[in-house]
C-alpha cells in the first residue's frame, strides 16, 4: 500500500523559514501509487473571510483517464492553496468518492457546491494514497498528485459518482484535524457498452464577426477591403479558427458554418486590401487564409455541414425590432439563398441550408415565423426555451406549434458546459467531468429506449473552450453510453409523444437576451442604406460592381455577432452609409455661376460630371425656370434632356431658352432617375434678362435705314463731281464737241466745268465738294445681338 509523502522543512533559522514561505522549494519522495509532490508557490492576496471548510482552495487541474473502466488507473493533480491568514500544519490531501448519483438534478446540485458537508460527503478512501503537508503559510500553494486504481475506489455498479479531493489539517490558532478545503467534481462509470446507446449530436461552430467592408479597390477584380487585419490572427497556428479546424477534423461534429467567413477567407487568400486610416494597404496574409481554407476544406470531407444565412443575421433582433421596418425580411432571404452556393464555392461540400439558430437557441412565436420566412423549416431551440416537464430528456427532435416546423432542441446543461472562462486548468477539468457525468446520467435515465440529443454550445468559442469541448467528445470515444450522430440525422429521429410542442410565448423570453439585440434604429439605418442603394444602381451600366459588396455589407449589418457590441455595429453602418453615399457624390452637377442672357434666345449648358469608374446612363436632367413669363425653356417652366456619361468623364447638356422680359431668372437643375426619383442634390444660379420690345426694334430699324440712306447720298454726289471734273478736262483739249440740241449753260458730256485749271495757268479755287449726311455708327452696336448668340457667363 502507498504511504505518505511528507514535506520537510530544512531551514534552521526564522529568516531562512519566512524566505521559504515567499518563494518555497518542495521536494516530494515518489509514492509507490506514483504520487509526485511539486514545490509550494506563491499565491494570490489571502481572502478575508477564508475560513472553516473553505480556508484551503482546492484546486482539480487533471483527471485521467475522465471515464474509466476496470483495470484504469485514476490520477487525479491540482494545488491546494491556503486562503486563510493562519499558517496549516499537518495537513494531508485524500480522495472521497461517493455517493452514486441518481440523477441529473442530482448532479446540477452538487455542481459548484462549495465547502464541505457532513451529511453528504464521504469519508476518504481507506487504504488509499494521501500526501502529507507538513506546513502550508498563509498565501502559500503546493501542488498534488493522487493516483488510485479503479479496483479501489469502490465502485459498485454502472452510474455518475461524486469524486472529491479534500485537505484535512490545522491551524496555527484551532490545533486539531478538520476539513479545512475540499473540491468536487464527478466520475463516470459504464464498465460495459450500454444496450441502448443515446445517439448524441454535436455542433461545431466556425463562425466571426464581421471584417470586411463595403468597399473596394478600383482594380478590375474589385478587391476587397478590411476593416482591419483581425482576421489573420484567428486563421494563424494557434488562433482561434484554427484550433477550431485542428481539434474538429478528427471529432464527430456537424459543422455550423457562416459563409460570410468562406467568403472573407477566400477574398483574402486571393488578395486583400485593409483600411489605415485614410487609405487603404495590401494585406499581408494571404498565404495565412491559404493555408487555412486547404486545412478546413479537408476537415470537413466526410462530415455534415450547415451552412447558416450569410453572416448569420440575428434572428430575434429582426423579430422583434426590425421585421416592421420595409425591406428587412427580404435580407434575411437573400442571405439564406447565397448560403449554400457560398459553401459549396470555397469548401467543395454539398451544404444544408435548411437550419435556423436564433441566439442561445431562445425561441417565441415571432422569432420562429422569422426563422421561417426565408425557407428554413427547422430551428435549432434549447431546452430552457422549450421546456419538457418530464422526469427524463426527450428525443431533440419535434415538431413545433402547428406542426410545419421542427424544432431540434439542445440540452441546455450540456450546450453551456463550456461557456466562461476555459483558461484555468480546474475549470477545464471541471466542465469535462460534469459533460460527461451529465450525458452517462441521460443515457441511465431510461435505458430501455434509445434517444437522440443535440449539443448546440455558443457561437464563438474561444480556444481553451474549444479545447475542453474537443477533450470532452474524447471521452466519450469509447460510445459506451453514447455513439455520435450528425444534425440532419437528429432532426430526423422519431420525436417522442410526450416531449413540448408549444412554442414559447414572447413573455418567456429572456431579458437579458432581449436587452443585446440590435437596436429599431439600426434597421432603419439599413433601410436608408438599402434605398439609396436601390436608387444609385438604376443608373450604372454595371450595377452588379456596387450592388454585391453593399448587399453583403448590409446582410453583416444586422450579425448576431454584434449583440453586445452597440457602438461598433453602429460605427460600421456608418461606413457602410458613407462610403455609398461618396459613390453617389461621383455623379454631380458642376456647380454654375450666374448668366447673363443677351438675346432673345440662346442655350444654357449645365455640366455632368461623373467620377465612378463605369459609365452612368438612364439620367434625366432637369432645368427649371422660376418665372416662365420671363424665361421659357422649350416653351415650359422647365425642360429634361437624357443623361449619359462614361466613367471618369463630364458632358455638358444644352437648354434652348426664350426671354420675354428683363430681369433675374432664379433657375434650378436637378438630376432624376428613369422613374422621377431625385438623384443628388439640386443646383441653383441665375440668369440675367435683358428686354428686347417690338418697339426697340423698330428704332434699331430706323437707325440702321438712316445709315444706308446717307450712305447712298455720299455715293450720288462723288460721282456727278466726278462727271463735271471729266468734262471740264475735256473741254480744255478741244475734243469736245458742242451738242446743237443742248439747253444753254447745261454741261454737255465731256465739258469742261467753270473754274477748272488751265494748262499752264495758275490753279483756280474748286467749288468745295457736298459734305454727306453721315451719322455716327460707332463701333458696336447699342441694341440686342441677334438670334442664336451664345450665352456670356
Amino acid at each position: 500500500m502507498a504511504e505518505a509523502a511528507d514535506i520537510q522543512g530544512t531551514g534552521p533559522s526564522p529568516a531562512r523559514r519566512w524566505l521559504r514561505r515567499t518563494i518555497t522549494v518542495a521536494f516530494g519522495a515518489p509514492l509507490l501509487a506514483g504520487l509526485l509532490q511539486a514545490p509550494v508557490v506563491a499565491s494570490p492576496a489571502v481572502a478575508e473571510d477564508a475560513t472553516g471548510s473553505r480556508t484551503v482552495d482546492v484546486s482539480l487541474d487533471t483527471l485521467t483517464p475522465s471515464a474509466p473502466v476496470e483495470g484504469d488507473t485514476v490520477t487525479v493533480t491540482g494545488t491546494v492553496t491556503n486562503r486563510g491568514k493562519k499558517t496549516v500544519t499537518d495537513a494531508t490531501v485524500n480522495l472521497r468518492v461517493g455517493p452514486r448519483m441518481t440523477s441529473r438534478s442530482e448532479i446540477e446540485q452538487v455542481t459548484g457546491r462549495t465547502g464541505f458537508r457532513n451529511d453528504s460527503d464521504p469519508a476518504p478512501l481507506e487504504d488509499a494514497p494521501t500526501v502529507k503537508i507538513p506546513r502550508l503559510g498563509a498565501g502559500l500553494s503546493a501542488d498534488f498528485s493522487l493516483s488510485v486504481p479503479v479496483s479501489e475506489l469502490g465502485l459498485d455498479e454502472e452510474g455518475v459518482y461524486q469524486l472529491g479531493v479534500s485537505l484535512t489539517g490545522q491551524t496555527s490558532d484551532r490545533q486539531y484535524d478538520r476539513v479545512l478545503g475540499i473540491e468536487r467534481t464527478f466520475l463516470p462509470y459504464e464498465p460495459e457498452a450500454a444496450e441502448k446507446k443515446t445517439q448524441l449530436t454535436y455542433l461545431w461552430p466556425l463562425i466571426a464577426s464581421a471584417h470586411v467592408s463595403a468597399e473596394t479597390a478600383t482594380d478590375d477584380q474589385q478587391t476587397p477591403v478590411f476593416e482591419n487585419d483581425d482576421l489573420a490572427a484567428e486563421l494563424r497556428p494557434g488562433g482561434r479558427l484554427d484550433q477550431l479546424v485542428a481539434l474538429g477534423k478528427d471529432l464527430p461534429v456537424t459543422w455550423v458554418v457562416d459563409p460570410d467567413l468562406l467568403a472573407s477567407v477566400d477574398a483574402m487568400a486571393n488578395g486583400y486590401r485593409v483600411k489605415d486610416g485614410d487609405r487603404d494597404v495590401p494585406g499581408r496574409n494571404q498565404a495565412v487564409a491559404e493555408r487555412w481554407l486547404d486545412a478546413l476544406e479537408k476537415a470537413v470531407q466526410g462530415h455534415k455541414v450547415v451552412a447558416l444565412p450569410f453572416a448569420d443575421p440575428d434572428l430575434a433582433s429582426l423579430a422583434h425590432r426590425g421585421k416592421d421596418v420595409p425591406g428587412s425580411l427580404g435580407h434575411l432571404q437573400s442571405a439564406t439563398a447565397l448560403a449554400g452556393m457560398t459553401v459549396e464555392t470555397v469548401l467543395h461540400v454539398p451544404a444544408s441550408t435548411d437550419f435556423a439558430w436564433p441566439a442561445d437557441g431562445a425561441v417565441d412565436p415571432s422569432i420562429v415565423a422569422v426563422a421561417t420566412s426565408a425557407g428554413a423549416d427547422k430551428v435549432i431551440a434549447r431546452s430552457d426555451s422549450v421546456r419538457d416537464d418530464l422526469p427524463y430528456t426527450p428525443t431533440a427532435a419535434r415538431p413545433l406549434g402547428n406542426g410545419s416546423t421542427t424544432a431540434v432542441v439542445s440540452d441546455a446543461l450540456l450546450s453551456t458546459a463550456f461557456e466562461g472562462d476555459m483558461v484555468r486548468a480546474e475549470n477545464s477539468t471541471l466542465a469535462v467531468q460534469g459533460f460527461l457525468a451529465q450525458s452517462l446520467a441521460i443515457t441511465l435515465e431510461q435505458p430501455e429506449d434509445q434517444r437522440s440529443i443535440v449539443v448546440a454550445p455558443q457561437r464563438m468559442p474561444s480556444v481553451a473552450q474549444a479545447q475542453s469541448m474537443a477533450t470532452a467528445l474524447e471521452g466519450l470515444s469509447g460510445k459506451r453510453w453514447t455513439q455520435p450522430t450528425d444534425l440532419l440525422a437528429a432532426a430526423a429521429a422519431k420525436p417522442d409523444p410526450d416531449a413540448s410542442t408549444a412554442v414559447p410565448s414572447s413573455s418567456r423570453y429572456p431579458k437579458k437576451l432581449r436587452d443585446r439585440e440590435l437596436p429599431v434604429q439600426a434597421f432603419r439605418d439599413m433601410k436608408t442604406t438599402r434605398d439609396e442603394l436601390d436608387d444609385f444602381k438604376v443608373v450604372l451600366t454595371q450595377p452588379e460592381r456596387v450592388v454585391t459588396p453593399f448587399g453583403n455589407a448590409i446582410d453583416r449589418e444586422m450579425s448576431t455577432s454584434w449583440r453586445g457590441e452597440a457602438r461598433a455595429a453602429a460605427i460600421y453602418r456608418n461606413n457602410v452609409l458613407d462610403y455609398l453615399q461618396t459613390l453617389t457624390k461621383g455623379v454631380q452637377l458642376v456647380d454654375k455661376s450666374d448668366l447673363t442672357l443677351s438675346g432673345r434666345s440662346a442655350t444654357i449648358p449645365v455640366t455632368v460630371q461623373n467620377k465612378l469608374l463605369q459609365d452612368v446612363d438612364d439620367l434625366v436632367l432637369r432645368l427649371t425656370s422660376a418665372n416662365k413669363n420671363r424665361l421659357e425653356l422649350n416653351g415650359e417652366g422647365s425642360a429634361e434632356l437624357p443623361v449619359k456619361v462614361g466613367g471618369g468623364h463630364s458632358q455638358s447638356v444644352k437648354f434652348t431658352a426664350s426671354a420675354n422680359v428683363n430681369g433675374q431668372v432664379p433657375m434650378t437643375a436637378q438630376l432624376y432617375t428613369q422613374d422621377g426619383t431625385p438623384y443628388g442634390q439640386p443646383m441653383n444660379f441665375t440668369v440675367r434678362v435683358s428686354e428686347i420690345t417690338p418697339t426697340v426694334m423698330l428704332v434699331i430699324a430706323g437707325g440702321v435705314l438712316l445709315l444706308v440712306l446717307a450712305g447712298i447720298r455720299m455715293y450720288s454726289q462723288r460721282k456727278r463731281v466726278a462727271a463735271r471734273n471729266a468734262e471740264a478736262e475735256a473741254a480744255e483739249d478741244g475734243t469736245v464737241e458742242e451738242d446743237p440740241a443742248s439747253e444753254p449753260g447745261q454741261d454737255e458730256p465731256g465739258q469742261d466745268a467753270p473754274g477748272e485749271e488751265e494748262p499752264g495757268g495758275n490753279e483756280p479755287v474748286q467749288p468745295s465738294d457736298p459734305t454727306p449726311d453721315t451719322p455716327d455708327t460707332g463701333s458696336e452696336s447699342g441694341g440686342p445681338s441677334g438670334p442664336g448668340e451664345k450665352v456670356d457667363r
